[in-house]
């Protein structure tokens, strides 16, 4: 009877549900992407990416090929301006059960010399060994301005 409630106990210690961690890590998500933005407009976009990007990030471009590195975005960006005009903020994150990939969605901005631009975006995002967020996909295209 002794080795039957020991394998009982063992059995159901083997057989407990993780505990659901997708609530807190889209928060960090949240966190991050509104980081990355607050990031953007103090040191500029391509920088706010690049610290953000892990180094196997995938970030498709119109009309090109997409950049397929954090390496090959370092150099395809090293000549770009800086732009310091763009913003966005996430409307929407979800992240797994597991609470180490996630998604952020929402709207972005962009004020140029005498034009508004307005896009929607999808980063997808992997939590680092560390703790810290970074992205490994983004994307986005541009939008009508929003209804108020």
């Amino acid at each position: 009877m002794k080795k039957i409630l020991v394998c009982l106990i063992i059995f159901s210690s083997c057989t407990q549900k993780q505990p659901d961690l997708s609530k807190q890590a889209a928060d960090e998500i949240t966190q991050a992407d509104i980081a990355m933005s607050d990031l953007a407009t103090k040191e500029g976009f391509f920088k706010a990416l690049l610290s953000y990007a892990e180094d196997s990030v995938i970030i498709p471009r119109e009309g090109k090929l997409p950049i397929m590195s954090k390496n090959e975005a370092t150099s395809t960006w090293a000549e770009k301006p800086i732009i310091k005009e763009l913003t966005w903020k996430p409307i929407k994150t979800v992240a797994s059960e597991s609470g180490d990939m996630g998604y952020s969605f929402g709207f972005s901005t962009y004020h140029g010399k005498d034009t508004i631009t307005y896009t929607n975006y999808c980063t997808i995002w992997h939590k680092q060994k560390d703790g810290s967020w970074k992205f490994v996909f983004d994307g986005g295209n541009n939008t009508p301005a929003p209804v108020k």
